[in-house]
Formats: structure tokens, sequence, C-alpha cells
């Protein structure tokens, strides 16, 4: 078994526990939090992918293109509000909201990395 793994779970569990300590008390959100950040945590070290570094961007010269992407990133980055102001959540709420949305949004791209690490070495 990688050792990629277990630490992968490690680090899931620690943010999952401190969500559920600090944030949320719902243990099903809190799950869901920690599976993801775990998913996180094992493609950032089984394909050795650097959060702050360079990684393949969409690049497109066709203006619509460019304008679906602009279209579906403002789509991204307001419907976590639109979802915490629809449901009236409290901060500690809003907050774990907040971090499953940022922990989605890093899973997909380095999901996305790792894949075009992947295809680059076969």
């Amino acid at each position: 078994m990688s050792k990629s793994l277990p630490l992968a779970v490690l680090v899931g569990c620690l943010v999952g526990g401190l969500v559920y300590r600090y944030l949320l008390s719902d243990w099903f959100l809190t799950v869901a939090i920690t599976a993801l950040y775990s998913g996180i945590g094992y493609f950032l070290l089984a394909y050795d992918i650097s959060l702050l570094g360079e990684h393949e961007q969409f690049t497109s010269h066709d203006k619509y293109d460019r304008l679906g992407q602009t279209i579906g990133l403002f789509g991204v980055s307001i419907g976590p509000l639109a979802l915490i102001e629809y449901i009236d959540l409290q901060l500690p709420e809003a907050a774990g909201v907040f971090v499953w949305t940022t922990g989605l949004i890093v899973y997909l791209v380095i999901l996305s990395a790792a894949q075009s690490r992947q295809a680059k070495s076969t």
C-alpha cells in the first residue's frame, strides 16, 4: 500500500475533525468534507502536485469559449453564497459550506493535474 493513502486519510480526518469541532455539528456534511480532503491529500501526495505550483490552464482564443468559462466561473463563485443565503445559515454553518466548496474546487483542479501528469507519463 502506498504511503500516500494513509497520510491522505490522516489529512482528511484532521480537516474533518476541525470542521466538526469548531464549525459543524452535522456528521453527514463533516463526513463529506473529510472524504473530500482525503481525496485532495491523496492526489497531492501520490502525484507530487504542488498547490501553488504551475498547472495547465484552459486556454482558448475563441471568444465564446472564454465567455463560457467566465460565466461558469461566475456560477461557481456565487453558488455557495447563494446557498448560504437561501437556507439562511448562521456563521459556523456558512463557514462549513465554504470549506466544503473550496475543497470541491481544489479537488477538481488537483484531479485534473493528476490526470494530466498520468497521461504525460504513459
